[in-house]
């Protein structure tokens, strides 16, 4: 089942479930299950909603409607660096032994099909496609071997970087939360759902150029190396975000004309995810 936030036909934020082409509103202006998709993760509701439920739903073709970031408001957003072999390799970060962490603030998320904002301060603006996932539960100290039981769901994301403020000091921050630049979406996904992510693939395509492309299963620490390590110094709430990390292939070191320019159309296509689409605009 695919789930998205999105736009309500009176302009309010709403969510609901996306099948076959329609839309389904079963937040305050549909069914009024729960006010967000955060909300219906954290009272529960979010991956039992059942068809004989959804398709009483107000609706609207999925054409219709403008997509939010797939959870709107997380108390947290955790993103995790250099995470796959290659992109260690290309960026000289090999030989880690501990994830690189990171913050994303809420408030730079955009939806599928929304613009990438292209800082005018920057002639470095780069794409980094990743699996995002979403906690379902309030999780502490989780161990490893449990670490499963705490997600909720699944979804792509576009880590747009800004590479010259990320690079100008040790501390990554200022690169990663000009507003515009997370793309989210266009689904949340089940984690019940979507099986083993040891069977995804993850593509990144600039104007439909593959530039990225890599098995979930090459994630250097493992989904629940970060959960047990993320947890270990934050406490996590249902509706909060780890961004996995991105394969290697970023424009960075792609090569001449690998970074992006106003008019590039970036795609992330995850296995059974969807595929986000992010369109590159310069700052106004």
């Amino acid at each position: 089942m695919k789930y998205s936030s999105f736009v309500a036909a009176d302009g309010s934020a709403t969510w609901g479930i996306v099948d076959d082409g329609t839309a389904y509103d079963l937040g305050p202006t549909g069914k009024n299950l729960a006010t967000t998709l955060r909300a219906a993760v954290e009272q529960g509701i979010f991956g039992t909603v059942t068809a004989d439920q959804y398709q009483e739903a107000p609706s609207r073709p999925e054409t219709d409607i403008e997509f939010l970031p797939a959870i709107t408001d997380p108390g947290k957003i955790i993103c995790i660096g250099v995470n796959y072999k290659a992109h260690q390799e290309e960026s000289g970060k090999t030989g880690q032994t501990a994830p690189t962490v990171f913050t994303r603030f809420a408030d730079t998320q955009m939806g599928h099909l929304a613009p990438a904002v292209m800082p005018r301060s920057t002639t470095k603006f780069d794409y980094e496609g990743e699996m995002a996932l979403v906690i379902g539960k309030e999780a502490w100290h989780v161990a490893e071997e449990d670490a499963w039981d705490y997600i909720a769901g699944y979804g792509a994301y576009n880590d747009f970087s800004v590479r010259d403020w990320q690079k100008a000091a040790s501390q990554w921050i200022p690169g990663k939360n000009f507003p515009g630049t997370g793309g989210f979406g266009p689904y949340l996904v089940p984690a019940e759902d979507l099986g083993s992510t040891d069977a995804l693939t993850l593509e990144t395509r600039v104007n439909g150029e593959t530039r990225q492309k890599a098995s979930v299963a090459d994630l250097y620490f493992t989904i629940p190396q970060l959960i047990s390590y993320v947890t270990g110094f934050t406490r996590l709430s249902p509706g909060d975000v780890i961004v996995t990390g991105t394969p290697g292939g970023v424009g960075l070191f792609w090569g001449e004309g690998g970074l992006l320019s106003a008019g590039d159309v970036v795609e992330v296509e995850i296995t059974g995810l969807g595929t986000l689409r992010n369109t590159v605009e310069l700052e106004q």
